[in-house]
């Protein structure tokens, strides 16, 4: 068997995995096809070997070179994959990748370094598709038959990190992201270059991440942490990750068509004064789900004037739960066209922070949406259960303060509902996992 390894393993049939965590009863999985099972261990973690073929890469560690993955390949992430600074990572249309189980620091993910670039230019017929290896899905196919939208956690996520500017509680204007150990110099990102290109990535599907690398704290599907506006991302749908679909941190880059299903947190989440548009969003929330939108601005005094701007979006919930919005933290941009269906509480939330026992206001969401010249606004958009303005004091004796009637009607004056279309579905069709499993 003639097996490539890429990276710094050298040419080995099998390389033994030691996971620190098991839920299967046994030592057992049906659907782990990936996986030779070995003995239980006396702590109760198993010990598997991944099982490669001809068809299967196995790659670790740093990718030190421009390389190309192609689509008669089955690539398996066993840990970090990391592309150094300099280097571009090409992965032809119809490729997939597949991440290794493992949780905190043996979490199976990809990571485009800051100065590295990624080009993932899948098409509608082809798309790039990162899974799980206990996926069952096979070269040339869009979906296996063994997961299904409840199947999250099961590797990382790809990360993507870049030199454009960013808004940190720090001051800083580089700093470390989330999922990557303070001592890992390839976790920094940020920088002062708005036009930063990381790469491209168009016909991409995540599925089945978020994987727990410490308590409480998950990969996101898809991390974006000082992304410029020179990066193409196009076509991308994120489903069934543990944590958040996609998080902004800071940066400028654009997004059309952006598809967010089934996910344990928040669908988009957006951070340190993203300034970037996204055109043609979709999420979809169900019980597992928290926010469809969470939506902060800055966090410290570096690159204050950065604007989100969100086009012709919709957020479903399918079973009535989870919440459309939640605008906090200074959050400052424009919502257009934005409309939400299915919620039980279908109102949107929008912070208004207070000190001194909740006797003064201090700058927040709600300030930036009533101001007489607006930072943050929600025209043409369709949320029948309108607005409710959430309070909260950082010095109060009770978890928040009363409503503050003036901010409640000013903010419900600001946000008026009306017919929207919002987004356009057919983008998705023929290519993703939501579509291909009547999922939407």
């Amino acid at each position: 068997m003639n097996v490539t390894k890429v990276g710094m393993l050298a040419a080995i049939a099998a390389v033994s995995i030691n996971l620190t965590s098991c839920n299967r009863k046994g030592c057992t999985d049906e659907n782990a096809n990936n996986y030779s099972e070995k003995a239980k261990k006396d702590d109760g973690s198993c010990t598997y070997d991944v099982v490669t073929t001809e068809d299967e890469v196995e790659v670790t560690g740093f990718i030190t070179s421009n390389t190309t993955w192609t689509a008669d390949k089955i690539y398996i992430l066993n840990g970090k994959v990391v592309v150094n600074s300099g280097v571009t990572l090409t992965i032809e249309p119809g490729t997939i990748i597949k991440g290794a189980e493992g949780s905190g620091t043996a979490a199976s993910a990809l990571v485009i370094a800051r100065g590295a670039k990624i080009d993932a230019d899948g098409t509608a017929a082809k798309p790039i598709i990162f899974t799980s290896v206990l996926d069952n899905i096979g070269i040339g196919q869009m979906s296996g038959s063994n997961l299904n939208e409840n199947d999250k956690g099961k590797w990382g996520g790809l990360l993507i990190l870049g030199n454009a500017p960013i808004s940190a509680s720090s001051g800083d204007d580089v700093s470390q992201i989330e999922g990557i150990p303070a001592s890992e110099t390839y976790g920094s990102y940020g920088g002062n270059d708005p036009l930063d290109n990381s790469g491209t990535l168009n016909y991409v599907s995540i599925r089945h991440g978020g994987a727990l690398i410490g308590a409480g704290n998950e990969i996101n599907g898809l991390t974006l942490g000082g992304v410029g506006s020179g990066t193409t991302i196009t076509n991308i749908e994120i489903l069934a990750n543990t944590d958040d679909g996609v998080e902004f941190f800071g940066g400028s880059v654009n997004v059309t068509n952006l598809l967010v299903a089934y996910v344990g947190d928040d669908a988009i989440d957006i951070d340190q004064n993203y300034a970037g548009t996204v055109t043609n969003y979709v999420v979809i929330q169900n019980a597992d789900s928290d926010k469809g939108l969470e939506i902060d601005g800055t966090e410290g005094t570096t690159y204050t004037t950065g604007m989100f701007t969100l086009i012709n979006g919709t957020v479903y919930s399918k079973d009535g739960a989870a919440r459309p919005a939640d605008f906090k933290d200074k959050a400052q941009g424009t919502v257009n066209n934005l409309r939400t269906t299915g919620f039980t509480n279908g109102k949107i939330k929008v912070r208004a922070s207070y000190q001194n026992e909740c006797a003064d206001v201090k700058t927040d969401a709600c300030s930036n949406l009533i101001a007489s010249t607006p930072k943050l606004t929600i025209i043409n958009s369709e949320i029948a259960a309108g607005v409710e303005v959430y309070t909260t004091s950082t010095n109060s004796s009770s978890a928040a303060c009363p409503v503050q009637g003036n901010d409640q009607t000013q903010a419900s004056a600001k946000v008026v509902s009306t017919t929207a279309t919002g987004a356009d579905n057919s983008a998705f069709s023929t290519w993703s996992w939501t579509d291909i499993k009547n999922k939407f």
